[in-house]
């Protein structure tokens, strides 16, 4: 069993990776309605929540023939990285 800090301290990681996933997705579906103004309230706070962690991967992958593959890497690694935290801390323990 997981020692009580290191656990509380996965939980919370795990659980923040899974929500910033779901605003990641929220923010592509929603991408896809050109007429979403990004400065109105609701739509620029996700924009500044997630914007900033999909330039990193826009700045590797350009977008191909309009489309933009670059969050598919975007939350490829965010589950990767969920799974390794998950292993890693149970190898601790």
């Amino acid at each position: 069993m997981i020692s009580s800090p290191v656990y509380l301290i996965v939980q919370t990681l795990v659980t923040f990776i899974s929500i910033y996933t779901v605003l990641l997705v929220i923010r592509i579906l929603l991408s896809w309605f050109p007429n979403i103004n990004w400065f109105d309230p609701p739509f620029s706070f996700l924009s500044q929540l997630t914007d900033p962690y999909l330039n990193i991967f826009r700045s590797f992958i350009p977008p191909l023939g309009g489309l933009d593959f670059s969050p598919i890497l975007a939350l490829m690694l965010l589950q990767v990285l969920g799974q390794m935290i998950t292993r890693l801390a149970y190898a601790v323990a």
